[in-house]
């Protein structure tokens, strides 16, 4: 039976089909066939009995209309919330692309940045060995730990900064700047000492020879050399002369500062002493044939652990030394006093530069 007005609808459990398969195929049966039966619909078995609903629809059941509709629509809303699903995901796709672009680009500046950090370097000069990176002591630094080699960097900006720190206090000194202004420059610079102190210590860490043996300063600074850095003792006697106009009190004051630096300092030089002769015993109590994990190698090893706290030690005094003069002084003396050592630093390093390019001697001949 033909119905003029039959209503074909979407199955009720329709879950496994493609929708839009589905309904591209019930238009091309509709324009084929506008009275359809029951007959000429073939649906998969595996589904709801199509065939008894295509009847019923042919008869023209009361309500059943309604409730096809009802179907299309859910079938309908269901596409749509697959497509809202689709522009969600595709959404949240862009953003994470987004993300790690903007991450490649980061990444990408910061290796600008390291790139141009070296070539700073280089263009300094900064030493190894008191020669640049580029000469014959590359095996050398090649051989650094990762600890070692952020200290050569880190020290070269650092000894920029101290320069900038030497420039001002000078600039202030000549332009009569006030105490207040005058104060902040002195605890600026100290405070720079003291970062160069604990970036030491970090060093000392990763490799204790290499802090003690002075390769990171110049050569006219290592000959004055004294367990990784200046000997407090020392600046005292050739710096305090540099001070203006002090009272008794203040000279009485730095040369007590100066006899504690001084016994500080043969306490700490007696300890390298005995280390050092406790470490040649036990590397020659071995023999030439034995192993280097041996018992007295082991031995060795375990007591030169301690000249990390050599250098800290060390490093303490002069951190002391420093604190105790700005105490004594005042903040114009104290400025005056650190802008003689900054200026006795840069001269020591212009020695080395002298020393390093001063042009060879002729040979003597020798008469027999």
């Amino acid at each position: 039976m033909n119905s003029p007005t039959s209503h074909f609808v979407p199955p009720r459990r329709m879950g496994v089909y493609d929708p839009i398969h589905q309904i591209s195929m019930w238009e091309e049966n509709f324009r084929s066939n506008v009275s359809l039966s029951a007959s000429t619909l073939l649906i998969d078995d595996a589904e709801i009995k199509f065939d008894n609903q295509s009847e019923y629809a042919s008869h023209g059941i009361p309500g059943t209309s309604k409730q096809y509709d009802q179907e299309a629509n859910r079938l309908a809303d269901k596409i749509q919330r697959r497509l809202a699903q689709n522009r969600e995901a595709a959404r949240k796709s862009r953003l994470r692309k987004k993300a790690y672009v903007q991450q490649l680009e980061s990444c990408r500046v910061k290796l600008m940045q390291l790139e141009q950090e070296v070539d700073h370097a280089k263009q300094q000069g900064l030493h190894i060995g008191g020669t640049g990176l580029g000469s014959n002591s590359l095996g050398f630094a090649a051989s650094l730990n990762s600890g070692i080699t952020n200290f050569e960097m880190e020290y070269g900006r650092w000894l920029e900064e101290r320069n900038r720190h030497t420039l001002a206090l000078r600039n202030a000194l000549s332009s009569h700047m006030g105490d207040v202004e005058l104060g902040e420059l002195v605890d600026g610079t100290m405070n720079h000492y003291f970062k160069l102190f604990g970036m030491k210590s970090a060093a000392a860490k990763a490799d204790a020879f290499y802090v003690m043996s002075g390769m990171w300063k110049s050569s006219a600074e290592r000959f004055f050399f004294w367990i990784g850095g200046f000997r407090p003792s020392e600046i005292l006697k050739i710096l305090v002369p540099r001070i203006e106009t002090m009272t008794e009190q203040q000279r009485s004051d730095i040369s007590n500062l100066g006899k504690s630096c001084q016994q500080a300092e043969d306490a700490l030089s007696q300890g390298m002493d005995k280390l050092q002769q406790m470490v040649s015993e036990s590397v020659a109590a071995g023999q030439l044939e034995e192993q280097t994990n041996t018992p007295n190698m082991s031995t060795a090893m375990e007591r030169l652990a301690a000249l990390v706290s050599f250098v800290n030690q060390a490093d303490h005094l002069r951190q002391e030394t420093l604190l105790q003069m700005s105490r004594i002084l005042t903040k114009r003396q104290a400025a005056r006093w650190l802008l003689a050592l900054g200026e006795y630093f840069q001269r020591l390093q212009a020695l080395s530069s002298f020393w390093a390019n001063r042009p060879p001697k002729p040979a003597e001949c020798l008469i027999p």
